[in-house]
This record gives C-alpha cells, sequence and structure tokens, in this order.
C-alpha cells in the first residue's frame, strides 16, 4: 500500500512538472516559403538511447520556469545542438532547463528550424560530413539562417514577455551547443536591434565558421565559452579566435579549454575534465550577479 502511494506521488509531481512547462510557438523572419519539408516535427533515439527531435518546421519554445520563491529574474534560451539536421533535445536542452529551474533562472529550450530529413536523420547527416564540410555548409545556408533568426526571435519575445516570465529585461541571455552555438553565437555577433540583443551569450563548442565574426558588434556583452581540446570538428581554433577579438577588445569574455571531453559533451558526465564545464558556467553567472 505504501509502495503504491509513493507510485501515484511521483506520478502526480511529474504531471505538474509537465503542466507547468509551457509550449510557445514563435514568429520568426524569414519565412520558410520555398523549403521542401519532408516530414513534420518527430523523435527518433539513438543507439544510445538518447531521444532527438527532427524536422523542425515551426520554432518554439519550452518554458521551464522556476519556483516563484527561487526565481531571480535571469532568464536563459537554450538551443541544442545536432548538426542543423536535429537536435540533442535532453544532452544539451531540456537537462540543463531542469538545471536552471533548480537554481532561480526562467529557463526556454528553443526548437528552431532545421534540415528537412526523411527516415534516418543521424545516417543522412555523416553521408553528407563524410563528402564534404564546404558543401554541406552551403547547402545548409538557407536553413543556418532561419534557425539564426529564431534565436533572435526568442530573445525578443521573451524580452516583450519578461513580466509575464518574471524576469528582467536586462538579464536576457542565450545558450548554444555546437550548431546551437551557432545560433548563440549569431545572436551575440548579428543582432539586429536591441530588442533582440541577448545581455549576455554563451557557445559551446561553437559552429562559428558560419557567423559573420569580421567586426565586433556596437554593444558587445559579456561571452562565456566552454571547448575541448579533442573536438573532433576543430571547434576549439574557432573558440580561440572569438576569444582574441572579444579580449581584444576589451569586452568582457571567458574561455575554458578542457583536454579531453570531445565533442557533444553538453550535460552528459563522462568522468572527463569537460564534466566541469558547468560548475564554471554557475561561477560566471553568480559573478555577474545572474546566479
Amino acid at each position: 500500500m505504501k509502495k503504491t502511494i509513493l507510485i501515484l506521488l511521483s506520478f502526480s509531481l511529474t504531471l505538474i512538472s509537465l503542466q507547468a512547462q509551457q509550449v510557445i510557438h514563435l514568429d520568426s523572419e524569414p519565412n520558410t516559403e520555398g523549403v521542401n519539408w519532408k516530414k513534420q516535427e518527430g523523435t527518433f533515439k539513438m543507439p544510445n538511447g538518447a531521444e532527438m527531435v527532427s524536422n523542425v518546421v515551426e520554432p518554439t519554445l519550452t518554458a521551464f520556469l522556476p519556483d516563484p520563491e527561487k526565481a531571480n529574474g535571469t532568464a536563459l534560451i537554450i538551443a541544442p545542438g545536432g548538426g542543423f539536421h536535429f537536435l540533442a533535445i535532453n544532452n544539451e536542452g531540456n537537462h540543463l532547463a531542469e538545471w536552471c529551474a533548480e537554481r532561480g533562472i526562467a529557463a526556454f529550450v528553443l526548437r528552431y528550424r532545421l534540415v528537412p530529413t526523411g527516415e534516418n536523420p543521424m545516417q543522412e547527416f555523416m553521408a553528407k560530413l563524410q563528402k564534404s564540410q564546404e558543401e554541406m555548409d552551403r547547402e545548409m545556408a538557407p536553413i543556418i539562417e532561419l534557425a539564426k533568426a529564431d534565436g533572435r526571435a526568442a530573445i525578443e519575445y521573451v524580452r516583450r514577455y519578461a513580466e509575464k516570465f518574471k524576469v528582467k529585461e536586462d538579464q536576457i541571455g542565450i545558450i548554444g551547443f555546437s550548431a546551437g552555438g551557432t545560433v548563440a553565437g549569431a545572436a551575440a555577433l548579428e543582432y539586429s536591434t536591441e530588442a533582440n540583443r541577448p545581455d549576455f551569450a554563451a557557445p559551446i563548442y561553437p559552429a562559428l565558421h558560419v557567423v559573420n565574426t569580421e567586426q565586433m558588434p556596437a554593444k558587445p556583452m559579456p561571452l562565456f565559452m566552454a571547448v575541448t581540446s579533442d573536438d573532433v570538428f576543430g571547434f576549439q581554433t574557432l573558440c580561440t579566435q572569438l576569444y582574441d577579438q572579444w579580449n581584444m577588445a576589451q569586452a568582457p569574455i571567458e574561455l575554458h579549454i578542457y583536454e579531453r571531453g570531445g565533442h557533444g559533451f553538453g550535460m552528459r558526465k563522462q568522468k572527463a575534465p569537460s564534466d566541469q564545464w558547468i560548475a564554471a558556467f554557475a561561477a560566471w553567472l553568480k559573478d555577474h550577479d545572474w546566479l
């Protein structure tokens, strides 16, 4: 009997948690006319059981709001990675959002628009990657611009409804991993108005080669970056280049390069140096009075 009560209590708490997560549909420009969407948004699992989201046609935010007694006024938009073909929705999205909400941060997981794929998005991505990175980047260019626009739209939306979400208009940041790091990096470097400018940004092992890094933005914001020395895509070099650029301009930036951890470590614990990035991120947030 006692076991049954515990199970029912756990189930009830799960339902409450799910009900607290709001799904918000974003109006984002440019529109998607002319894109050949093969199928609607869906999920698939990797061999290791990791859940992925594919074929995002309409961008959304899923809100993970903290207990009002814990809320500190900071908002963080989270852009998972996946080569613009899928989203690592838990490891680089929901798990970080839960971490944020527990610490008083209002988190918003962004499902940005993706390359249309068929039944096996991972297989399609790997096949393209084995041919040519440059060719794949050219093919993805229109979708990448849509994803960047979705990141800016997310910032603008959260700022417009800051009062509703109990966040401060000047404490809205964005974090992104890999392709999501493109979205976060573009938000920092390519924002177009004060409404879609983030107050801080955290590109994590970001694909910055498809972001315009040629000039500093008019109002550079604090940046936090983390990557590994054994990143298979060589994104550590892109991170050091952006660090040098920001540092030369005397803009606030913090970069952590871990010896091991590979690409895509996210919130996973691997008993590798990269496991420490989230503690470093927390310390950085605290130092800026965002945590």
